[in-house]
């Protein structure tokens, strides 16, 4: 049993995160074994994305006055969070991918569904979120879109120099001057 202060210092820490945070993925954790889970936390906290198994009572409290208090009715069960504060999509993509593939997760992780900057969405919200570029994969598109024009740009201008120099040269050889002596 967590003592009243233990509680209130969780509510307000909780409260903080909810306040900041860009997604929050509500999902079932069932039967799952602590090397499974570990495995998980690990990979999110690579990406800098909270997970966090809470008490839907204290979860309900700290999400009073933050948006994270529209997914309330899903705060029912054992629930855990996954919360991303930069990217959306990295937490859909990391939390869908690790349950695709381990095969111990499929049957024991539901996603109940999320809340993505201050919108609510289910379950195959999230699967589909999931499948959208992140947000590096999208500045890596755009930086590519700028980058093509002037590369073609720079092909253009350096072609008449260049067509120059080989129609010299052909002459030269031509000449027999390109020989050394």
């Amino acid at each position: 049993m967590l003592k009243r202060s233990e509680k209130e210092e969780s509510i307000k820490e909780l409260s903080e995160k909810f306040a900041k945070v860009q997604v929050a993925i509500v999902a079932e954790f069932n039967k799952l074994d602590v090397l499974t889970v570990t495995a998980l936390r690990k990979k999110l906290r690579d990406a800098k994305i909270d997970y966090k198994v809470v008490k839907n009572t204290l979860a309900k409290r700290a999400a009073k006055g933050t948006s994270v208090e529209k997914l309330e009715s899903l705060l029912a069960g054992p629930t855990a969070l996954v919360m991303g504060y930069e990217d959306p999509v990295s937490a859909a993509k990391l939390l869908t991918e690790f349950i695709e593939k381990e095969p111990k997760a499929k049957d024991n992780i539901k996603v109940r569904g999320a809340l993505v900057e201050g919108n609510v969405v289910d379950a195959k919200g999230v699967t589909a979120l999931s499948k959208m570029p992140g947000l590096p994969e999208l500045r890596a598109t755009i930086l590519r879109m700028i980058n093509t024009p002037a590369t073609q740009l720079a092909r253009v201008v350096q072609a008449p120099g260049a067509q120059l120099a080989r129609v010299i040269q052909a002459r030269v050889d031509k000449e027999g001057g390109g020989q050394a002596a």
